[in-house]
Parts: structure tokens; sequence; C-alpha cells
């Protein structure tokens, strides 16, 4: 039995977590950061003489600026902002030549703190890997100094940019705002922790006029168990970082589209005429989308959808452009999704040849050639003025509601290959400021517009990226795994709430998976219970059969309201997730301002018990009724009844879904 501790209401806020972290230090010297003419071998805080500008943003949130200027001409600012409806602190520091000639080198600067407390562990991730070993979570001691840091360019291959500082008391929970190379170091001492964070990879000059960052350091502060802390971070982010459409939150999404046309990857046999067929379709069958999903391969690129670097669609197969699919779609209310990959380029694409000066590549063959893919090189403002002119203008012309941006590519190696050893991470820096450079004015020019985020899955999911974009495709890896569908959503649910699921099933007869994810047993009811998330993509094709479009009927209407429920209530994982077809998994989200929310329970298809007793988040005072919306089946317990233990019993392979009132 796994019991969850309940508590009466939503918190807020708590007015002894708003106490601590209240200022930050940018630090230098050796392990730290160390600015140009800064003495010394230990690590210490810089005092510099400068000034504070106070902004406002709203009533919740405010944010103080020092700015100061050393001799050379160098300028360093310092923003904190501050949460006042929630114990959260941010800090980024920014550096700005505003001399005539080159400064001095920046060498390593990071955002650091020393907490002082009775430290206990340090919690971190894998982050999304593109490999089943994604999404795990590590806890460590420090019982010596340690340092985790990505792996290839991107924000989240190999090192999740959420973690945790448990201590005695309290608990820091983190997040790092960068798209690249970003590291964050922990050691303890006798009187607590110290942490830092920063760009990986520091040693750079700054040419007159240019300005450098530093990642963003994002701090909650609380109390009491994880469990509460969890659901604290779960509505800051719900309230701050969620993206709006039109000013408002995100509500639950069904995506729909037209597949792999005539037997073709991706989206390279699509078409005018097939995409509009199958829209129409799916509406004639009671399967109208809130979303109608454009992925790889609508340019010319013959079959193969990696070819990217010419952004016009193939005008063979779109012979009036996507004009006509974007038009339909508003007219029927429909949000039109669009993939795009700027940043990767293939040769002879229109980029390639037009722009040469914008191309990196790294991978030349033994004969002399190079690779295929260049990557494209947005530390120049011009490529990235460029992407925003010409992206901009195909939002208008298309009415493209949802921007989809991937990115299959590894950049570190080519920024190592092309920096000068003055200019170590400079490339990097530009580039990433530019990658949300170009985003940021997407945003200013198309009111409404919001932002898919993809990195070959969730390489690229930090916190900066998510204050700009959505993680629909979070993954990848394990579409119709099961298990590890469960153990991604776990992570999913506690750090960055809003993505999207597929009903799958990579599982056959005899209960063995594939990796490969050729699907080996039709979709049904046990897919959709698995796909349970705030946003949704039926695999039920538009020529499928009517007994497939009577199942989705029959379990989208279930999805929808778990998927609310999923946006207001508070989260409370029932059950350990260790990507095993072994367990049975279990996950409640409860709003206690209206007294609903629902349970979610699998048995998965090697469970050998063939019952589960799960502690749930209840009121001892309060009666439950539950209720199976498939079935129309209900029960009625008591919260004291609840808390001591539920018993639920399923064959192997099945789900159920239960919600609840409580009165």
């Amino acid at each position: 039995m796994i019991r969850s501790c309940p508590t009466a209401k939503k918190e807020r806020k708590n007015k002894d977590e708003h106490k601590a972290m209240q200022t930050g230090l940018l630090n230098c010297g050796k392990g730290a950061a160390r600015l140009p003419g800064c003495p010394g071998k230990a690590a210490h805080p810089i005092y510099l003489r400068g000034y504070y500008l106070l902004r406002f943003a709203d009533t919740n949130i405010v944010t103080f600026e020092y700015i100061s200027t050393l001799p050379d001409g160098l300028e360093v600012k310092l923003i904190y902002t501050e949460y006042r409806d929630y114990p959260v602190k941010e800090w980024v520091a920014a550096f700005t030549n505003r001399g005539t000639a080159d400064s001095k080198i920046l060498q390593g600067a990071r955002l650091g703190c020393h907490i002082d407390g009775s430290f206990e562990s340090f919690t971190h991730g894998t982050g999304d890997t593109c490999h089943t070993d994604g999404y795990f979570w590590t806890t460590d001691p420090v019982d010596t100094p340690m340092e985790i840091a990505p792996v290839d360019g991107t924000s989240c291959n190999g090192a999740s940019p959420f973690m945790k500082l448990q201590f005695a008391d309290f608990t820091l929970r983190i997040g790092i705002g960068w798209s690249g190379m970003w590291s964050a170091a922990v050691s303890k001492d006798a009187w607590g922790v110290h942490y830092t964070v920063g760009q990986k990879r520091c040693h750079m000059l700054l040419r007159p006029g240019e300005t450098m960052r530093t990642p963003a350091l994002t701090v909650m502060v609380h109390t009491g168990d994880q469990t509460r802390g969890m659901n604290l971070w779960r509505r800051w982010y719900l309230a701050h970082i969620l993206p709006k459409e039109f000013g408002e939150g995100l509500q639950p999404y069904a995506c729909l589209h037209n597949w792999c046309s005539e037997g073709k990857p991706e989206f390279t046999a699509a078409s005018e005429k097939n995409q509009l067929e199958a829209l129409q379709a799916y509406i004639d069958n009671g399967m109208k989308p809130d979303i109608w999903w454009i992925d790889a391969g609508w340019y010319t690129c013959d079959f193969d959808w990696p070819r990217t670097g010419t952004w016009e669609p193939d005008p063979e197969r779109f012979p009036h452009g996507l004009t006509p699919i974007g038009e339909a779609c508003e007219k029927q209310g429909i949000r039109f999704l669009l993939w795009f990959e700027p940043e990767r380029v293939n040769t002879g694409s229109w980029l390639h040849e037009v722009h040469p000066e914008w191309m990196l590549n790294l991978m030349e063959q033994p004969d002399g050639s190079h690779h295929d893919h260049h990557l494209l090189d947005l530390s120049q403002d011009a490529a990235c003025d460029w992407c925003i002119e010409h992206i901009d203008a195909m939002i208008k012309r298309d009415h493209i509601s949802i921007y989809r941006q991937d990115f299959n590519f590894a950049p570190l190696s080519v920024w190592e290959h092309y920096e000068a050893p003055d200019r170590i991470g400079a490339m990097e820096n530009r580039h990433i400021q530019n990658y949300l450079r170009f985003w940021d004015e997407l945003i200013l020019r198309n009111p409404g517009l919001w932002i898919d985020s993809c990195a070959s899955g969730g390489r690229r999911n930090d916190l900066d990226t998510l204050r700009r974009a959505v993680p629909l495709h979070y993954t990848d890896v394990g579409y119709g795994i099961h298990p590890t569908k469960q153990l991604q959503h776990r992570t999913l649910f506690e750090w960055a709430p809003y993505f999207r699921a597929h009903p799958m099933n990579w599982d056959g007869a005899d209960g063995s998976y594939t990796v490969v994810g050729n699907a080996t047993l039709p979709l049904d009811e046990f897919a959709f219970q698995n796909a349970m998330a705030p946003a949704m993509t039926s695999m039920v094709n538009y020529q499928d059969t009517p007994e497939m479009f009577a199942l989705n009927r029959k379990m989208e209407p279930q999805w929808r309201e778990a998927a609310q429920l999923m946006m207001t209530g508070d989260y409370y994982p029932l059950t350990e997730c260790r990507q095993n077809a072994l367990d049975w998994y279990a996950m409640q989200f409860d709003d206690s301002d209206t007294g609903t929310g629902f349970i979610n329970v699998i048995r998965n298809n090697a469970a050998p018990a063939e019952s589960l007793t799960i502690a749930l988040h209840a009121l001892p005072e309060k009666n439950y009724t539950f209720t199976n919306r498939l079935t129309g089946e209900s029960f009625v317990k008591t919260g004291r009844e609840l808390c001591d233990g539920l018993e639920i019993a399923l064959p192997l392979r099945t789900g159920v879904t239960l919600f609840y009132t409580a009165e």
C-alpha cells in the first residue's frame, strides 16, 4: 500500500518561504565566475558601484535590475525577479561591452548561492536522451563535489534542467533557463550547500556592443513534504510559465493529422487534396479536432523529409500553397499547426545555396565532401532576421495558429569546431540568444500564436524554452511502450505539466514490446487509458473502420474531462514508476476548489497481482461518489476509507479512470 498525505486546500504561499532566497550573488574567481580585472583565486561576490531599477510586471511580479560598468567599459547587469504569489525567485546576468575595443576575457560566469541548513540530498535526472534511459532520476548525498550538464548542445539530453536540493526542514526546487550547454555544480560543506549554474563553456572576449548572458536560475523554496512542493511548482508553472492563447491559459486540445499519406514517410506525400479530404472525413465521423497537424515533409524533399532548408510548400502537392488548409481550419475554429526545423539545413536547399555564409558543417567525409546537414548559424543576426521575416510571413499568409519547431541536430561539436580560443562559448551564447529572440518576435507579431517545442523529442525543454512553448512532442521514444510512457508522464506532470500523448500499442499478444515502434496490437481502450495527458493525438486513421471511429467517440469525452482536471487539480502519483510491465500504475488529480477529481489505474500487461490497494488524497469527513464514465457504474466511499486504502481489481492489461465528487 502506498499512502499520500492529504491537505485541506490548495496553498498559494508561505510567508516563511518568501523570506528565503531574497538575494542572489554573481560570483567570480576560480571555479565560480571570473570577470575581467577580477583578482584572486577564491570564489567571492562582486561588489560594484551601480544603480538599481525596480519594475512591477504586475501586482505579483517585481523585477530588480542592478547595473554597473567596469572601468574598461564592460557593463554588468544582474536581474532579480520575485514572484509574490509563490515562493519563487529568479536570477540572470548579462554582460555588454560598452567600450570601443574588445573586452578582456569573460571566464566561467556563474550565478551562485550558498544555502545554509542541514543538507540531505540532491535529486537530478537524465532528461530526454532519445533512448529508454531518459526521464530517470537519481538522488545523491553529494559527499564529494559534483557537476551535471547535458551532453550535445541541447539543454535536456543527458541532464534535466530541473532538480531539487533537499534539506531537513525545507527543499529548493530549481529550474534552469538555457537552451544550450548549461552546467550546475553542487558541493557540501559544514554549513550547507554551495550551488552554482552557468554556461558550461565560457571563456570569451566581448566585441564592442556585444552582449552575452548567463543561464537563468529559478528557485522555489518550500517546506513540508515533496508532494506539497510538487503541487506548488505545478501551480506556479501553470500561472506564470505556461504560454497563453489570446491571454487565456491553454485548454485540453485534441490533435489529428493525415500521417504517412500514400504510404510515404511523415508528410512527404501530404497534399492540399489529401489533407482537406482527411480533415473533412474526420469531421463527418464525429472527430472534429482542436488542432490540425502537418509535420515534416510539406516542402520539396523527394519523400525524404530531412531535406530541410527550403521553407516553401512543394508546388506540385500544394499548388495554392498551404493557405487553403489554413483557411479551412480557421473557418471550422480549428488551430493549424505546421512543423519547421530552421536550424538544420540540407545541402542543395534554398538556404544552403543562397546563404552559404550562414552554414556551419563539421562532418567532413573521407573524399573531402561534407555531411548533407548544416547548422544554421543563428549567432549571426542576419540569419535570425531572415527566419523571423520569412516564417512570420508564412504564419500570416497561411493562417498558422501553432508554430512547431524541431531540432534534430547535436550542435556542440560544430560550435567547438568553429570557435576561436578567445571565443569559447560565444557562438553558442549568441545562437541561444537569437533562438529566443526569434520566438519572441513571432509571438509579438502574431497575437494568439503559440509554439510547440521539439528537439528529437524533448531534448530542449529548459525553462527558457518552456516560457515560450509547450512540449506537445516530449519524446521520440516509447509512444506505445506503456511502462515507458508512464515513467515519462510521471516527470512531466511534476515539472512541465502541459504536454501531449498518443494512444498507441507496441506490445504483442505475448506481452513483449517492440522498441522500434511498429504497432503489434490494434488501438483499444487500454491505449487510451495510458494516454491521459492535457493534450492528445488520436491514432484513429481517417480511413479507419466505423468501429475505430466509435472507439474514439467513446473515449474522447473521458479524456477531455480528465484533461481539464489535470489543468486545475493537484497531482498525486499513487504508485512508484519503474518502467516495468510487472507493475501497476496509478495517479490521482484532485481539484479541492470544486471537490472533484479522478483516479487513473493501470494493470500493465505482465503485472501478476490481480488487485491494487491505494491510499488516496481525501478529506476524512467527506463522502466521495466515484463514477466510471464508460460503464455508468458508481459507488460511494468515505474519505476515511479512501485514506486507509481503496482496492481496485482489474484484468491483466486493463486500465480504468474513475471520476469522483466530494460532498
